[in-house]
């Protein structure tokens, strides 16, 4: 019968004298407990009896094996003397630490800085690469193309008969103002779901069900399922199930409460309401996820969407643009939620690496010093008998401390550091779900040991190559021998190259970011307020002008505003909210008409955002509200060029009439510049503007309030959001912004991954300086005797300045060829994000190029001046 873990761990602690007869004891006791009480309470007690006296038995050991003087028969079971060894070179390591602050603070602090900055990323990238999805299906959902562009014709034709698929769910945004009593109304984040949704995934509700067939057609009773985070903000009691809440104006019953940690699509969303399904309807802006049929790969459905794609083309009629049977793909669930954010984490995991490398070098390095600065000492041990796995120990021992003490550092930085990492990532709506785990704290230390133990390779394989009589002379002579003095300028080498390839990534994006935010995007950015504003979708369209009259009226009467205008959709926040219209005297088939985004907006909103009419005129009051049936009214449009040229080209557009969308004739009173309407990197598209009295407007928009000096504008957005809560608390703020942080977001990831990775790449740049001084203090102090000597002859020591600079940036070219032969490789995970720029731009490369230089050779110049101006006479005199 094999022995317990308990009692295998209390005879490994245990003196060997005493060992057998303690073991004997305590088996024959735990063998009583067992029969008259059972096995589970002999465990019990088994494990209590180990875990109270470890303590005791670890401090006896440790106080046995310090001494030295041991006795055999209290010899330890793991070893005997290597346990006593270990323990002794422990002390040893210890004190030697203690006794060089300095080296010891730079080495701990050089690998937690990126140890600690390696588990942060890990923490974060986790989840998003590594982390198994929430469902039970993940394996086995595909997600479908033309996401958000789906509509429930197209849904209910094919629903149930999807080739290669056992079921199919639609879902479309669905976020919902949530009213508590007079409280002001507050958003929600939500989708609408066909029924299939929690099937097609596989899970189950914690409390209560999920949807179920007739929940989603039209006259079925509002129901609706909440997340475990929104249940407890609810009262999380089990009698939420069945209660109703006013969700968008409409009385909805609670059915289900999904389990903690289940998140659909992103961990942003917060409810999931049934959505009734119009079998006619055409609201394209479904996205469709399938449950695979058995047997199929969600990465390999070409087959079956090439069948799809023809039974598309057979029952529906598409538009060039809005085309489904084009560029049609379905992909793994988890490559669509979270693959548009690996490139950033794993850039970043990437450089965080390089920085935990460079670490590692430069410790390294310090050890290599510190095995060199003991030359005589280690010789004269040798002599003495001690051989090399001895000494070897010792430097083990001590940078295992080392790693640990990093290691808890590095713990404590990722856990300071996590918010802000997390904030610095664009990663969306995963930012809010980051949360430190304590295992990193593990990670950390774990990181720190792999860490110090290839770290010690370095001064160990130096230690073994070099010989006692080299070592005896070195010491006789007063000097540091040459010994480590190739692998410290190879480990330089390697540490600037591993900064080249940081420097280079960070100035491509550097490059890149200046060419977007170069880009006009048709509006001014400086001094515009932005509130989001929601009301549920039931409310009546009248209601609801006048309500956002009501709160633009509010928010002229702020201090310091100029302008406020109203859009059912602002520039830069992507596209949506588009049709295809046609020119007055065209027959409107299919060739004739044009996509165009369309925008509903208030009377002033181009004057608050800095629009100006190219030509014809703005919106002013006479034009006329339209309303109930009257269809005599025409509409009144002003349109940009890009509209103008593709509807009327080379005519004046002005006065001129088109149709489709809105069933009223429009006329164009005026044509505007082109502005980037959906995203800021796109070619101009047709857009046309109407004005809100005249036309629909959804149930979400935004106010923007042009203040009279740019830097009222963040001062300006708590008191908007107090007056709209004020004048309509039936309307949710959906959020208070400004236009300069909204063309912060539209630059894109990149902007977010040049701060970080700029802020590793000065990183960095420090640490290979700090590289750069050691190596160049060891070369200088080497050959300090040499050059006293050559001074003492009459060598300028201006030249002996120069030759010790000229070495480091001999050093630091080498690193530099080697580094950007790599970044040429490596930077293709950036391509991604750059604009306007190549993975291999010579200017960027430049740039990193020239700072490693400079860095270098202001590294090298401090040791170089200290040579250079010693008095020979004292140098010599101490030799």
């Amino acid at each position: 019968m094999p022995r317990p873990l308990p009692l295998s761990i209390l005879r490994l602690t245990l003196p060997r004298a005493e060992r057998d007869e303690i073991v004997a004891d305590v088996s024959a006791e735990h063998d009583a407990i067992r029969v008259r009480e059972g096995p589970a309470a002999a465990r019990r007690w088994l494990w209590g009896q180990a875990l109270r006296s470890l303590p005791g038995l670890v401090t006896l050991t440790w106080r046995r094996a310090s001494t030295g003087f041991e006795p055999r028969a209290n010899a330890f079971s793991p070893g005997g003397n290597l346990m006593q060894h270990w323990i002794a070179d422990a002390r040893y390591a210890a004190r030697r630490l203690r006794t060089r602050p300095a080296y010891t603070l730079l080495a701990v602090f050089t690998l937690a800085l990126g140890i600690g900055g390696t588990a942060a990323v890990f923490g974060i990238a986790r989840p998003i690469i590594l982390d198994p999805l929430p469902y039970a299906n993940a394996d086995e959902v595909a997600s479908f193309w033309a996401s958000g562009s789906w509509n429930e014709q197209e849904y209910s034709q094919l629903r149930g008969n999807f080739p290669g698929f056992q079921r199919v769910a639609m879902y479309r945004e669905g976020d919902m103002t949530l009213r508590d009593g007079d409280a002001p109304a507050r958003l929600i984040a939500g989708i609408q779901v066909s029924h299939e949704l929690f099937g097609v995934l596989g899970v189950r509700p914690m409390l209560g069900r999920d949807f179920q067939q007739g929940d989603d057609v039209p006259g079925a009773d509002p129901t609706v399922v909440l997340s475990h985070g929104l249940w407890q903000e609810l009262g999380g009691t089990h009698d939420l199930i069945g209660k109703r809440y006013d969700l968008d104006g409409v009385s909805r019953t609670v059915i289900g409460v999904m389990p903690r940690g289940f998140w659909y699509p992103n961990p942003s969303v917060r409810l999931w309401s049934a959505r009734p399904i119009n079998p006619a309807g055409r609201n394209g802006s479904y996205t469709l996820v399938g449950l695979v049929a058995a047997g199929e790969d969600p990465a390999n459905m070409t087959p079956h969407v090439q069948r799809l794609t023809k039974m598309l083309a057979d029952r529906f009629t598409y538009s060039e643009r809005g085309d489904k049977t084009q560029d049609a793909w379905v992909k793994p669930l988890r490559e669509e939620l979270l693959g548009s954010m690996k490139p950033a984490v794993l850039a970043t995991f990437a450089a965080m690496a390089l920085i935990l490398l460079i670490a590692c070098v430069n410790v390294a390095a310090l050890m290599l010093g510190q095995v060199e600065g003991r030359a005589s000492e280690l010789a004269v041990r040798s002599a003495l008998g001690a051989t090399h796995g001895r000494i070897t120990q010792q430097l083990v021992v001590e940078a295992l401390l080392l790693g640990v003490v990093a290691g808890g550092v590095g713990g404590l930085l990722a856990m300071l550091g996590f918010p802000a990492l997390a904030q610095a990532l664009p990663i969306g709506a995963w930012r809010e779900a980051a949360i430190f785990d304590w295992t990193l704290f593990g990670t950390a230390l774990g990181v720190a040991v792999l860490a110090v133990l290839a770290v010690v390779l370095v001064p160990a394989s130096s230690l073994w190559r070099g010989g006692l009589r080299g070592a005896i002379s070195g010491a006789r002579t007063g000097g540091i021998q040459g010994r480590g003095g190739r692998l410290e300028r190879g480990l330089v080498v390697a540490e600037v190259a591993l900064a080249m390839l940081v420097a280079s990534g960070a100035a491509l994006l550097l490059r890149s970011v200046s060419n977007l935010y170069a880009i006009d995007p048709g509006i001014e950015t400086k001094g515009i307020a932005v509130v989001d504003i929601v009301s549920n979708r039931n409310l009546d369209g009248d209601v609801r002008i006048q309500t956002i009259d009501r709160i633009i009226g509010a928010l002229e009467q702020l201090p310091g505003v100029q302008h406020v205008g109203a859009a059912m959709k602002i520039p830069l926040r992507g596209g949506g909210d588009s049709w295809n219209v046609y020119a007055e005297g065209t027959s409107g088939a299919p060739e004739d008409r044009s996509f165009t985004y369309f925008r509903v907006v208030s009377p002033d909103y181009f004057q608050a955002l800095g629009i100006q009419a190219r030509s014809g005129r703005l919106f002013d009051a006479s034009d006329r509200a339209i309303l109930g049936n009257d269809t005599t009214v025409e509409m009144s449009v002003v349109v940009n060029e890009a509209f103008a040229k593709k509807l009327f080209p080379n005519q004046d557009a002005v006065g001129r009439a088109f149709s489709g969308g809105f069933a009223l004739r429009q006329r164009i009173i005026g044509v505007v510049p082109n502005v980037a309407e959906a995203s800021l990197t796109d070619t101009p598209a047709p857009a046309s503007y109407y004005l809100h009295r005249q036309g629909w407007w959804g149930s979400a928009g935004s106010a923007v309030i042009r203040t009279t000096r740019p830097e009222d504008a963040e001062a300006v957005l708590d008191q908007a959001r107090r007056a709209v809560q004020r004048v309509a608390p039936e309307f949710a703020v959906g959020g208070v912004t400004t236009m300069d942080r909204i063309f912060d977001t539209a630059v894109g990831p990149a902007r977010q991954l040049m701060a970080l990775l700029g802020l590793l790449a000065g990183l960095a740049l420090l640490l290979g300086a700090i590289g750069i001084y050691g190596v160049i203090a060891h070369f200088a102090a080497r050959r300090q005797r040499d050059w006293a000597i050559r001074v003492a002859l009459g060598l300028p020591g201006s030249r002996v300045i120069t030759h010790i600079v000229r070495h480091g940036l001999m050093l630091a070219g080498a690193g530099v060829v080697l580094g950007a032969v790599g970044a040429a490789l490596l930077t293709r995970l950036l391509s991604s994000f750059l604009y306007g720029v190549s993975s291999v731009d010579p200017v960027a490369f430049a740039g990193a190029t020239a700072a490693l230089l400079l860095i270098g050779a202001a590294a090298a110049f401090l040791p170089a001046w200290r040579a250079g101006t010693v008095d020979p006479a004292i140098v010599l005199r101490e030799q």
